[in-house]
Protein backbone atom coordinates (compact mmCIF):
# COMPACT_ATOMS: atom_id res chain seq x y z
CA UNK A 1 0.00 0.00 0.00
CA UNK A 2 3.34 2.36 -0.05
CA UNK A 3 2.17 5.10 -2.65
CA UNK A 4 4.62 7.33 -1.18
CA UNK A 5 7.05 6.49 -4.10
CA UNK A 6 4.80 8.80 -6.27
CA UNK A 7 5.79 12.04 -4.40
CA UNK A 8 2.34 12.81 -3.80
CA UNK A 9 2.25 12.14 0.22
CA UNK A 10 -0.15 10.15 -0.32
CA UNK A 11 -0.86 7.67 3.20
CA UNK A 12 -3.71 5.19 3.51
CA UNK A 13 -4.56 6.72 7.17
CA UNK A 14 -3.56 10.40 8.95
CA UNK A 15 -3.77 10.74 12.24
CA UNK A 16 -3.79 13.73 13.75
CA UNK A 17 -2.49 14.71 17.31
CA UNK A 18 -0.09 12.32 18.24
CA UNK A 19 -0.50 13.01 22.49
CA UNK A 20 -1.07 9.47 24.19
CA UNK A 21 -4.34 8.39 22.25
CA UNK A 22 -3.01 9.72 18.96
CA UNK A 23 0.48 8.39 18.97
CA UNK A 24 -0.79 4.93 20.34
CA UNK A 25 -3.26 4.72 17.19
CA UNK A 26 -0.74 5.34 14.46
CA UNK A 27 1.78 3.20 16.17
CA UNK A 28 -1.05 0.04 16.54
CA UNK A 29 -1.74 0.65 13.26
CA UNK A 30 1.78 0.37 12.03
CA UNK A 31 2.24 -3.30 14.01
CA UNK A 32 -0.85 -5.34 13.03
CA UNK A 33 -0.30 -3.83 9.33
CA UNK A 34 3.39 -5.02 9.10
CA UNK A 35 1.99 -8.98 7.44
CA UNK A 36 -0.75 -7.61 5.40
CA UNK A 37 -0.46 -9.05 1.93
CA UNK A 38 -1.06 -5.99 0.81
CA UNK A 39 1.43 -4.68 2.29
CA UNK A 40 1.75 -2.43 5.62
CA UNK A 41 -0.47 0.77 6.06
CA UNK A 42 1.19 3.86 5.50
CA UNK A 43 0.30 6.42 8.41
CA UNK A 44 1.13 10.03 8.62
CA UNK A 45 1.11 11.47 12.19
CA UNK A 46 0.24 14.88 12.49
CA UNK A 47 1.03 17.35 15.65
CA UNK A 48 0.91 20.53 15.82
CA UNK A 49 3.00 20.83 19.17
CA UNK A 50 6.64 19.69 19.87
CA UNK A 51 5.96 16.71 21.58
CA UNK A 52 7.00 16.83 25.62
CA UNK A 53 10.17 14.98 26.73
CA UNK A 54 10.71 13.24 29.67
CA UNK A 55 12.87 14.62 32.61
CA UNK A 56 14.28 11.98 34.89
CA UNK A 57 14.97 13.99 37.27
CA UNK A 58 11.57 15.99 37.78
CA UNK A 59 7.61 14.18 37.94
CA UNK A 60 5.48 15.54 35.18
CA UNK A 61 2.20 17.17 36.71
CA UNK A 62 0.36 15.43 34.22
CA UNK A 63 -0.42 11.85 34.72
CA UNK A 64 -2.99 8.51 33.63
CA UNK A 65 -3.90 5.91 36.24
CA UNK A 66 -3.16 3.30 33.27
CA UNK A 67 -5.51 -0.34 33.94
CA UNK A 68 -4.36 -3.84 33.15
CA UNK A 69 -6.33 -3.42 29.55
CA UNK A 70 -3.96 -0.34 28.50
CA UNK A 71 -1.28 -1.46 29.71
CA UNK A 72 -1.87 -4.24 27.62
CA UNK A 73 -2.52 -2.01 24.66
CA UNK A 74 0.86 -0.31 25.34
CA UNK A 75 2.45 -4.17 25.11
CA UNK A 76 1.19 -4.69 21.89
CA UNK A 77 2.48 -1.16 21.04
CA UNK A 78 5.96 -2.26 21.88
CA UNK A 79 6.32 0.48 24.21
CA UNK A 80 5.44 -1.07 27.82
CA UNK A 81 8.90 -2.23 28.46
CA UNK A 82 10.49 1.29 27.41
CA UNK A 83 7.85 2.90 29.65
CA UNK A 84 8.37 0.57 32.87
CA UNK A 85 12.69 1.24 32.23
CA UNK A 86 11.41 5.05 32.33
CA UNK A 87 9.17 5.34 35.28
CA UNK A 88 5.71 3.43 35.80
CA UNK A 89 4.00 3.81 39.52
CA UNK A 90 2.16 0.66 40.29
CA UNK A 91 -0.46 0.81 42.60
CA UNK A 92 -1.54 -1.76 45.02
CA UNK A 93 -4.55 -1.04 46.75
CA UNK A 94 -7.12 1.81 46.91
CA UNK A 95 -8.82 3.36 49.30
CA UNK A 96 -11.90 5.86 48.76
CA UNK A 97 -14.05 7.97 51.46
CA UNK A 98 -16.44 10.01 52.21
CA UNK A 99 -15.53 13.74 53.99
CA UNK A 100 -19.26 13.94 55.04
CA UNK A 101 -19.29 10.96 57.11
CA UNK A 102 -17.45 7.32 57.90
CA UNK A 103 -18.04 5.90 54.51
CA UNK A 104 -14.92 3.87 52.89
CA UNK A 105 -14.57 1.08 50.38
CA UNK A 106 -10.74 -0.50 50.07
CA UNK A 107 -9.78 -2.60 46.94
CA UNK A 108 -6.11 -4.37 47.24
CA UNK A 109 -4.58 -6.67 43.90
CA UNK A 110 -3.92 -9.38 46.52
CA UNK A 111 -7.56 -9.84 46.36
CA UNK A 112 -8.00 -10.21 42.68
CA UNK A 113 -4.82 -12.40 42.36
CA UNK A 114 -3.14 -9.41 40.72
CA UNK A 115 0.29 -7.84 41.07
CA UNK A 116 -1.09 -4.03 40.94
CA UNK A 117 -4.39 -2.57 40.11
CA UNK A 118 -2.80 -0.40 37.64
CA UNK A 119 -0.19 2.52 37.00
CA UNK A 120 0.51 5.64 37.42
CA UNK A 121 2.18 6.87 34.69
CA UNK A 122 3.70 10.88 33.54
CA UNK A 123 2.07 11.56 29.50
CA UNK A 124 5.98 12.70 29.10
CA UNK A 125 6.62 9.34 29.92
CA UNK A 126 4.10 7.63 27.70
CA UNK A 127 4.29 10.21 24.72
CA UNK A 128 8.13 10.01 25.03
CA UNK A 129 8.18 5.77 24.38
CA UNK A 130 5.82 5.97 22.22
CA UNK A 131 7.56 8.60 19.92
CA UNK A 132 10.80 6.05 20.36
CA UNK A 133 9.15 3.41 18.81
CA UNK A 134 6.98 5.49 15.85
CA UNK A 135 10.67 6.63 15.29
CA UNK A 136 11.52 2.86 14.33
CA UNK A 137 8.65 2.19 12.36
CA UNK A 138 9.36 2.69 8.39
CA UNK A 139 5.69 3.08 7.79
CA UNK A 140 4.83 6.00 9.85
CA UNK A 141 6.29 9.65 8.60
CA UNK A 142 5.67 11.77 11.85
CA UNK A 143 4.84 15.51 10.59
CA UNK A 144 6.10 17.81 14.11
CA UNK A 145 5.19 20.70 14.91
CA UNK A 146 2.79 21.11 12.17
CA UNK A 147 -0.11 23.07 11.82
CA UNK A 148 -2.96 22.40 9.38
CA UNK A 149 -4.44 24.90 7.69
CA UNK A 150 -6.81 23.48 5.15
CA UNK A 151 -9.26 20.31 4.69
CA UNK A 152 -10.83 18.60 1.68
CA UNK A 153 -13.03 15.49 1.93
CA UNK A 154 -14.47 14.40 -1.25
CA UNK A 155 -15.43 10.70 -2.62
CA UNK A 156 -12.19 10.04 -3.70
CA UNK A 157 -10.13 10.91 -0.15
CA UNK A 158 -9.56 12.97 2.05
CA UNK A 159 -6.55 15.93 2.23
CA UNK A 160 -4.96 18.41 4.35
CA UNK A 161 -2.67 21.07 3.88
CA UNK A 162 0.08 22.07 6.30
CA UNK A 163 0.99 25.96 7.37
CA UNK A 164 4.29 25.23 5.37
CA UNK A 165 2.31 23.85 1.63
CA UNK A 166 2.95 20.61 2.30
CA UNK A 167 -0.10 18.50 1.17
CA UNK A 168 -1.00 15.04 2.53
CA UNK A 169 -3.82 12.94 1.45
CA UNK A 170 -5.29 9.51 2.65
CA UNK A 171 -8.49 7.21 2.67
CA UNK A 172 -9.48 7.70 6.45
CA UNK A 173 -8.39 11.06 8.65
CA UNK A 174 -8.40 10.37 12.23
CA UNK A 175 -9.05 12.61 14.93
CA UNK A 176 -6.80 12.69 18.04
CA UNK A 177 -6.33 16.74 18.49
CA UNK A 178 -8.13 17.11 21.63
CA UNK A 179 -10.65 18.37 23.76
CA UNK A 180 -10.82 21.50 21.59
CA UNK A 181 -10.67 19.61 18.77
CA UNK A 182 -9.78 21.89 15.42
CA UNK A 183 -11.02 18.81 12.87
CA UNK A 184 -14.17 18.15 14.85
CA UNK A 185 -15.44 21.70 14.50
CA UNK A 186 -14.31 22.38 10.90
CA UNK A 187 -16.23 19.39 10.39
CA UNK A 188 -19.33 20.41 12.04
CA UNK A 189 -19.85 17.86 14.23
CA UNK A 190 -22.73 18.24 16.55
CA UNK A 191 -21.40 18.03 20.51
CA UNK A 192 -23.29 17.81 23.84
CA UNK A 193 -21.26 19.95 26.58
CA UNK A 194 -21.64 21.33 29.51
CA UNK A 195 -19.12 23.16 31.74
CA UNK A 196 -19.06 22.13 35.44
CA UNK A 197 -18.05 25.07 37.54
CA UNK A 198 -15.02 23.38 38.70
CA UNK A 199 -11.18 23.34 37.97
CA UNK A 200 -9.06 20.40 38.68
CA UNK A 201 -5.40 21.28 40.18
CA UNK A 202 -2.80 19.40 39.10
CA UNK A 203 0.50 19.07 40.84
CA UNK A 204 3.18 16.84 42.37
CA UNK A 205 3.77 16.93 46.21
CA UNK A 206 6.30 15.44 48.94
CA UNK A 207 4.78 14.18 51.65
CA UNK A 208 5.82 13.11 55.15
CA UNK A 209 4.85 9.58 55.17
CA UNK A 210 5.48 6.74 52.38
CA UNK A 211 2.18 6.29 50.13
CA UNK A 212 3.05 2.81 50.39
CA UNK A 213 1.82 2.30 46.49
CA UNK A 214 -2.05 3.04 47.73
CA UNK A 215 -4.27 5.59 45.43
CA UNK A 216 -6.28 7.60 47.46
CA UNK A 217 -9.25 9.52 47.00
CA UNK A 218 -11.69 11.80 49.19
CA UNK A 219 -14.71 12.88 47.69
CA UNK A 220 -16.00 16.13 49.42
CA UNK A 221 -19.25 18.45 48.29
CA UNK A 222 -16.75 21.07 46.48
CA UNK A 223 -15.15 18.28 44.67
CA UNK A 224 -13.03 15.16 45.00
CA UNK A 225 -9.21 14.82 46.35
CA UNK A 226 -7.08 12.25 44.47
CA UNK A 227 -3.87 11.16 45.85
CA UNK A 228 -1.97 9.05 43.20
CA UNK A 229 1.28 7.39 44.07
CA UNK A 230 4.55 7.79 42.45
CA UNK A 231 7.62 5.40 42.90
CA UNK A 232 10.92 6.57 42.15
CA UNK A 233 13.34 3.72 42.96
CA UNK A 234 12.06 2.78 45.85
CA UNK A 235 10.87 6.59 47.00
CA UNK A 236 7.50 6.40 48.21
CA UNK A 237 7.31 9.83 49.59
CA UNK A 238 5.70 11.76 46.26
CA UNK A 239 1.90 11.69 45.26
CA UNK A 240 0.58 13.23 41.39
CA UNK A 241 -2.47 15.17 42.67
CA UNK A 242 -5.90 16.02 41.02
CA UNK A 243 -7.75 18.60 43.25
CA UNK A 244 -11.31 19.02 41.56
CA UNK A 245 -13.07 22.39 43.19
CA UNK A 246 -15.47 24.76 42.29
CA UNK A 247 -13.60 27.32 39.97
CA UNK A 248 -13.91 30.07 43.07
CA UNK A 249 -12.40 27.69 45.72
CA UNK A 250 -9.88 26.50 43.10
CA UNK A 251 -8.66 29.90 42.47
CA UNK A 252 -8.59 30.49 46.03
CA UNK A 253 -6.36 27.75 46.77
CA UNK A 254 -4.03 28.85 43.22
CA UNK A 255 -3.77 31.93 45.22
CA UNK A 256 -2.09 30.52 48.40
CA UNK A 257 1.71 30.63 48.38
CA UNK A 258 3.45 27.05 48.74
CA UNK A 259 3.36 26.94 52.65
CA UNK A 260 -0.35 28.00 52.94
CA UNK A 261 -1.01 25.02 50.03
CA UNK A 262 0.37 22.91 51.68
CA UNK A 263 -1.67 23.33 55.09
CA UNK A 264 -5.17 23.59 52.98
CA UNK A 265 -3.93 19.83 51.22
CA UNK A 266 -2.44 18.46 54.43
CA UNK A 267 -6.08 19.54 56.12
CA UNK A 268 -8.00 18.19 53.06
CA UNK A 269 -6.43 15.09 52.50
CA UNK A 270 -7.18 14.39 56.43
CA UNK A 271 -3.84 13.84 56.94
CA UNK A 272 -3.44 10.48 55.80
CA UNK A 273 0.12 10.48 54.60
CA UNK A 274 0.46 13.08 57.25
CA UNK A 275 1.92 16.52 56.54
CA UNK A 276 2.34 17.72 53.30
CA UNK A 277 5.57 19.09 52.71
CA UNK A 278 6.11 20.94 49.58
CA UNK A 279 3.99 20.87 46.08
CA UNK A 280 5.87 21.39 42.54
CA UNK A 281 4.19 24.18 40.46
CA UNK A 282 0.46 24.14 39.59
CA UNK A 283 -1.63 24.12 37.71
CA UNK A 284 -5.51 24.49 36.94
CA UNK A 285 -7.33 23.18 34.27
CA UNK A 286 -11.10 23.68 34.13
CA UNK A 287 -13.16 21.32 33.40
CA UNK A 288 -15.94 20.55 31.09
CA UNK A 289 -17.89 17.35 29.88
CA UNK A 290 -18.32 17.22 26.10
CA UNK A 291 -19.74 13.98 23.58
CA UNK A 292 -20.09 14.26 19.78
CA UNK A 293 -23.11 12.90 19.51
CA UNK A 294 -21.59 10.94 16.04
CA UNK A 295 -17.77 10.01 16.04
CA UNK A 296 -17.52 9.59 12.47
CA UNK A 297 -18.80 10.83 8.93
CA UNK A 298 -17.18 9.64 5.62
CA UNK A 299 -13.52 9.18 5.71
CA UNK A 300 -13.28 10.75 8.83
CA UNK A 301 -13.41 9.37 13.00
CA UNK A 302 -13.46 10.48 15.93
CA UNK A 303 -11.53 8.90 19.12
CA UNK A 304 -10.09 9.96 22.54
CA UNK A 305 -10.87 13.42 23.95
CA UNK A 306 -11.59 14.75 20.55
CA UNK A 307 -15.03 12.42 20.41
CA UNK A 308 -15.67 12.41 24.46
CA UNK A 309 -14.20 14.31 27.51
CA UNK A 310 -15.25 13.95 30.89
CA UNK A 311 -14.59 14.68 34.48
CA UNK A 312 -11.41 13.21 36.18
CA UNK A 313 -12.76 11.71 39.07
CA UNK A 314 -12.20 8.11 38.33
CA UNK A 315 -9.44 8.88 35.97
CA UNK A 316 -10.88 7.20 33.27
CA UNK A 317 -10.34 9.78 30.25
CA UNK A 318 -6.91 8.14 28.88
CA UNK A 319 -8.44 4.93 29.42
CA UNK A 320 -11.95 5.61 27.56
CA UNK A 321 -9.46 6.74 24.31
CA UNK A 322 -7.10 3.85 24.54
CA UNK A 323 -10.25 1.52 24.41
CA UNK A 324 -11.21 3.60 21.21
CA UNK A 325 -7.79 2.42 19.80
CA UNK A 326 -8.41 -0.71 20.40
CA UNK A 327 -12.00 -1.23 18.56
CA UNK A 328 -11.31 1.23 15.90
CA UNK A 329 -7.79 -1.12 15.06
CA UNK A 330 -9.91 -3.71 15.15
CA UNK A 331 -12.60 -2.56 12.54
CA UNK A 332 -10.21 -1.19 10.19
CA UNK A 333 -8.02 -4.75 10.14
CA UNK A 334 -11.69 -6.64 9.71
CA UNK A 335 -11.59 -3.67 6.71
CA UNK A 336 -8.12 -4.31 4.94
CA UNK A 337 -8.39 -8.29 5.15
CA UNK A 338 -11.99 -7.37 3.18
CA UNK A 339 -10.93 -5.33 0.60
CA UNK A 340 -13.17 -2.40 1.81
CA UNK A 341 -12.35 1.08 1.54
CA UNK A 342 -10.71 2.41 5.09
CA UNK A 343 -13.04 5.67 5.00
CA UNK A 344 -16.20 4.23 3.73
CA UNK A 345 -18.86 5.30 6.52
CA UNK A 346 -20.00 1.13 6.86
CA UNK A 347 -17.20 0.73 8.17
CA UNK A 348 -16.28 3.35 10.73
CA UNK A 349 -20.04 2.92 11.89
CA UNK A 350 -19.23 -0.25 13.58
CA UNK A 351 -16.36 1.52 15.75
CA UNK A 352 -19.07 3.97 16.43
CA UNK A 353 -21.82 1.29 17.54
CA UNK A 354 -19.49 -0.65 19.66
CA UNK A 355 -17.50 2.60 21.57
CA UNK A 356 -20.49 4.78 21.92
CA UNK A 357 -22.37 3.01 24.04
CA UNK A 358 -19.25 2.18 26.54
CA UNK A 359 -18.35 5.76 26.73
CA UNK A 360 -21.96 7.15 27.17
CA UNK A 361 -22.01 4.92 30.37
CA UNK A 362 -18.94 5.75 32.10
CA UNK A 363 -19.69 9.10 31.52
CA UNK A 364 -23.10 8.57 33.21
CA UNK A 365 -21.54 7.06 35.96
CA UNK A 366 -19.59 9.76 36.19
CA UNK A 367 -21.94 11.94 36.39
CA UNK A 368 -23.49 10.66 38.79
CA UNK A 369 -20.60 9.79 40.99
CA UNK A 370 -20.39 13.50 41.13
CA UNK A 371 -23.75 14.71 41.99
CA UNK A 372 -24.09 11.85 44.47
CA UNK A 373 -21.37 12.91 46.33
CA UNK A 374 -21.97 17.28 46.41
CA UNK A 375 -25.84 15.97 47.52
CA UNK A 376 -26.11 17.71 51.19
CA UNK A 377 -29.02 16.19 52.29
CA UNK A 378 -28.86 14.74 55.70
CA UNK A 379 -30.70 11.57 54.39
CA UNK A 380 -28.61 10.98 50.64
CA UNK A 381 -25.61 11.39 52.88
CA UNK A 382 -26.68 8.69 55.38
CA UNK A 383 -27.63 6.36 52.45
CA UNK A 384 -24.04 7.43 50.82
CA UNK A 385 -21.96 6.05 53.66
CA UNK A 386 -23.99 2.99 54.54
CA UNK A 387 -23.94 1.84 50.91
CA UNK A 388 -19.91 2.39 50.84
CA UNK A 389 -19.44 0.65 54.08
CA UNK A 390 -21.88 -2.12 53.03
CA UNK A 391 -20.32 -2.51 49.78
CA UNK A 392 -16.74 -2.74 51.53
CA UNK A 393 -18.30 -5.73 53.12
CA UNK A 394 -19.05 -7.50 50.02
CA UNK A 395 -16.10 -8.95 48.67
CA UNK A 396 -17.93 -10.75 45.67
CA UNK A 397 -19.01 -7.48 44.76
CA UNK A 398 -16.21 -5.55 45.11
CA UNK A 399 -13.87 -7.48 43.55
CA UNK A 400 -16.11 -7.94 40.58
CA UNK A 401 -16.07 -4.43 40.35
CA UNK A 402 -12.34 -3.48 40.62
CA UNK A 403 -12.04 -5.56 37.78
CA UNK A 404 -14.44 -4.39 35.87
CA UNK A 405 -12.47 -1.46 36.23
CA UNK A 406 -9.19 -2.98 34.58
CA UNK A 407 -10.58 -4.37 31.70
CA UNK A 408 -10.08 -7.99 33.08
Amino acid sequence: MDKRSEGQNQYDIIVVGAGMVGAAMACLLARQSRDYQTGPLQIALVEARPTPEFNPHQFDPRVAAITEKSRQLLVRCGVWDGVAAKRASPYEAMEVWDAEGTGRIQFNCHDIHQPSLGHIVENAVLVESLMTEIAELDNIDLYCPAVIVDYQNDKQGISIQLEDGTPLSANLLLAADGANSAIRQHFDFDTVEWDYGHQAIVSTITTEQANQKIARQRFMPTGPLALLPLNNEGDLQHCSIVWSQETSEAERLMGLDEDQFCAELSLASEYCLGQVLRVDKRFAIPLRQRHAKDYVMHRLALIGDSAHSIHPLAGQGVNLGFADVLVLAEEIDRAVKRGLDLGDLSVLKRYQRRRKPENLAAMAAMEGFKRLFAAQPLAVRLLRNMGMSRLNQVAMVKNQLIKLAMGL
